[in-house]
C-alpha cells in the first residue's frame, strides 16, 4: 500500500575499481575497503542513506559500534568482489544488501530498482501501453485468463483458456510470468504478433496485434436478480473509486430505481492504495471516522475522516471478504463494519494492518517501508488478526474441515505483531487500552438464522461463471432481500 510520501531520501554513491583479483594486494584490498566504508560512513552521517536508521543505530550502541559494523560490510563486500566464482556486478551486489536490509524488517519492507519502482508506477495508476488480457501460466505457457473487453486482445477473438506459446515468434517456455507480460507490454501504437494454441484447433493460431492503452477493470459489476448491485473490487488502484461511482450509477439505471442493497466483493482484493480505500469507504459513510494510522513517532499521527454523502443513499450494504482480502480491502470492511454501515460476511480476512510508505532515491529506483499501523474507527489494529466478519458463511463444505483456508499475515515470518495485545509486565502493555467494542447487529434472529453457513450437500461446485455456485454470494442476496422487507433502524455514526 502506499500514502501519500511526505519524506523523500537522496542516494548516494562511490565508485570503486572493478575487477579486483585474487592477486591484489592486501594494501590494494584495505584502500578499497577504506574508501568504501568510509563512502558509506559519511552518507550514513549525513543522513542521505535511511537516515531514521542512524538515529536508532545510535539508541542502541555507540557510534564506534556503528562504524564498526560497516567496517564489516566494506570487507564483506570486498571479499565478494574479489574471490566469488564468477566475477559480480557492483550494482547488483549493492542492491541485494539493501533489500536484505529492508526485507529483514518485515514481509513488506523492500528495494525496488528502477525497473521495479516503474512497474509500480504503471500498477497504481492503473492504466499501461499493452495487450489487454489477464494471464496466468500453465505447463510453462502463458494462459489467457480473460481478455479485457474493448481491447486489441478481445478485438482479435484471444479467448479465454488460449495459450501463448510464441511471442513475436520466440517461445515462452522458460520465461516467468512476468518476463512474458514485460514483453506483451510496451508503447501504445507499436505491433506485436502472438501464436496462440487453442483447445479443439488442430494448428497453432497466428494473431498480429497492435498495442494501446489499457485500463484493468478493476471494477466489475451487475445486476443480480434484478435488484441487487453486485460490485467487485479486484484491487485499489487510481481507478477504483472513480469506477465503483460508475458501476453503481449504471446498476441504478438498469434496476430502473428499485435497488434493494449491495453486494461489496473484496474477497481476494490485496490490496493497494490508502487514499483509494478511505475514497472507497467515504461513499458509504456520511460521517465519522475512517481510519486513522500511527507511527514511530507520536506526531506522524494521521485520521481520515468522512464527509458528507452516501452514493448509495442508505441502501443495506454485505461485503465479502475472505482469506485473500487485504490491506486497503481490510480498512473499508474494517470502516463500514465499526459504523454498522455494513454487513460483513464470509471468513477471516488477511490481517495485514500496516502501511507503507514509497520513498523514491533519485537515480536508483526506492524503497518501500512499512512506516506506521492502521486502525479503525473503534481504534482496532487488526494486524496479524484480520477482519472477523458478523457472518461467517464458508465457500465450500470443505472448509469447515480445514483450519485455514492458506496462509495469512500471522504465518509471515518477521510480520509485526499486532499492538491491541501488547506484551504483559511492559511499558507499552501497561499504558495500552483496548478498542472500543462493537455494536451489535441491528437485525431481527429470523433474518440471521435464514443464512447458511455452508452449502447444502450435494450443492454444485463453484464456477466463477455462474454466479447461483457462489454460495457466498447467494447468501448475501438473500440477507439483503430479508432487510429490504423488514428494515433495521439506521444507527447513528460513530
Amino acid at each position: 500500500m502506499r500514502v501519500p510520501a511526505e519524506r523523500s531520501s537522496t542516494n548516494s554513491s562511490a565508485g570503486g575499481n572493478a575487477g579486483e583479483g585474487n592477486g591484489a594486494e592486501n594494501g590494494g584490498r584495505s584502500r578499497f575497503r577504506a574508501r568504501t566504508v568510509a563512502a558509506v560512513a559519511a552518507a550514513f552521517t549525513a543522513g542521505a542513506i535511511a537516515g531514521p536508521v542512524v538515529t536508532a543505530w545510535a539508541q542502541e550502541g555507540s557510534r564506534a559500534e556503528t562504524y564498526r559494523l560497516l567496517n564489516l560490510f566494506g570487507d564483506v563486500f570486498e571479499r565478494v568482489r574479489a574471490e566469488y566464482v564468477e566475477p559480480v556486478n557492483d550494482r547488483e551486489v549493492i542492491e541485494n544488501a539493501i533489500n536484505g536490509m529492508l526485507q529483514g524488517l518485515d514481509p513488506h519492507s523492500s528495494y525496488m530498482n528502477l525497473r521495479n519502482f516503474r512497474d509500480m508506477q504503471v500498477q497504481t495508476r492503473g492504466e499501461f501501453g499493452g495487450l489487454g488480457i489477464e494471464v496466468s501460466q500453465e505447463a510453462g505457457y502463458v494462459k489467457v485468463i480473460s481478455p479485457i473487453d474493448d481491447t486489441p486482445a478481445a478485438r482479435a477473438g484471444v479467448k479465454p483458456g488460449d495459450l501463448i506459446t510464441h511471442i513475436n515468434e520466440k517461445t515462452t517456455q522458460g520465461l516467468t510470468l512476468q518476463e512474458a507480460v514485460d514483453q506483451m507490454r510496451g508503447e501504445r501504437g507499436t505491433s506485436i504478433r502472438l501464436t496462440i494454441r487453442r483447445e479443439g484447433t488442430a494448428t497453432p493460431i497466428e494473431v498480429s496485434l497492435t498495442r494501446d492503452v489499457i485500463r484493468p477493470q478493476v471494477v466489475r459489476a451487475r445486476l443480480e436478480q434484478g435488484d441487487i448491485a453486485y460490485i467487485r473490487l479486484t484491487s485499489f488502484n487510481e481507478q477504483t473509486e472513480v469506477g465503483l461511482r460508475r458501476a453503481l450509477q449504471s446498476l441504478r439505471s438498469q434496476a430502473g430505481g428499485n435497488l434493494k442493497g449491495v453486494v461489496l466483493d473484496l474477497r481476494n482484493n490485496p490490496g493497494g492504495l490508502l487514499d483509494q480505500a478511505i475514497q472507497v469507504s467515504d461513499d458509504f459513510l456520511d460521517q465519522g471516522e475512517i481510519v486513522s494510522t500511527r507511527a514511530r513517532r507520536a506526531e506522524d499521527a494521521q485520521r481520515w475522516n468522512a464527509k458528507s454523502g452516501d452514493i448509495t443513499n442508505g441502501l443495506p450494504v454485505v461485503v465479502l471478504v475472505n482469506a485473500g482480502s487485504a490491506s486497503a480491502s481490510e480498512i473499508v470492511a474494517g470502516a463500514l463494519q465499526d459504523h454498522r454501515r455494513a454487513i460483513v460476511m464470509g471468513v477471516k480476512s488477511f490481517g495485514k494492518g500496516s502501511v507503507q510508505t514509497v520513498m523514491p532515491l533519485p537515480g536508483n529506483g526506492a524503497i518501500r517501508l512499512t512506516t506506521a499501523r492502521y486502525y479503525t474507527p473503534s481504534g482496532r489494529s487488526i494486524q496479524a488478526t484480520g477482519i472477523q466478519p458478523d457472518i461467517e458463511v464458508l465457500a465450500q463444505r470443505e472448509d469447515a474441515q480445514q483450519t485455514r483456508e492458506r496462509d495469512r499475515e500471522a504465518d509471515l515470518n518477521r510480520a509485526l505483531r499486532n499492538d491491541n495485545n501488547p506484551t504483559p509486565g511492559t511499558a507499552q502493555g501497561a499504558s495500552a487500552r483496548p478498542p472500543a467494542p462493537l455494536p451489535p447487529l441491528n437485525l431481527p434472529p429470523a433474518t440471521l438464522s435464514a443464512v447458511q453457513r455452508m452449502p447444502p450437500e450435494g450443492a454444485p461446485a463453484f464456477d466463477a461463471t455462474k454466479p447461483e455456485t457462489d454460495h457466498q454470494l447467494q447468501q448475501a442476496i438473500g440477507l439483503l432481500h430479508s432487510i429490504a422487507a423488514n428494515p433495521p433502524q439506521r444507527r447513528a455514526s460513530r
